[in-house]
């Protein structure tokens, strides 16, 4: 099992989701803590090391340190928005 953590950005950003997208986040959230990451992508350019995990229209991007089990929720966003 993962220990999960979020940037200051992230955690307010995971805040501000309306209830329903809330709890659609943090299923998938709780799936990366199991270790569950089928069909989620490696980033490119200047995400490159991170991944990204699908909640309907909103991207998790995360960062998984290995043998450290951790992840680091590094932005929750819509999916128009995620990446600038």
């Amino acid at each position: 099992m993962y220990k999960i953590g979020f940037e200051p950005e992230a955690e307010n950003e995971f805040l501000a989701l309306q209830d329903k997208d809330r709890i659609l986040v943090a299923k998938k959230i709780i799936a990366l803590q199991k270790g569950q990451f089928h069909k989620d992508k490696p980033l490119k350019g200047r995400h490159k090391g991170k991944f990204r995990k699908t909640a309907e229209n909103f991207r998790i991007i995360y960062l998984r340190e290995g043998k450290l089990l951790l992840i680091t929720i590094i932005r929750i966003a819509h999916r128009k928005k995620v990446y600038s």
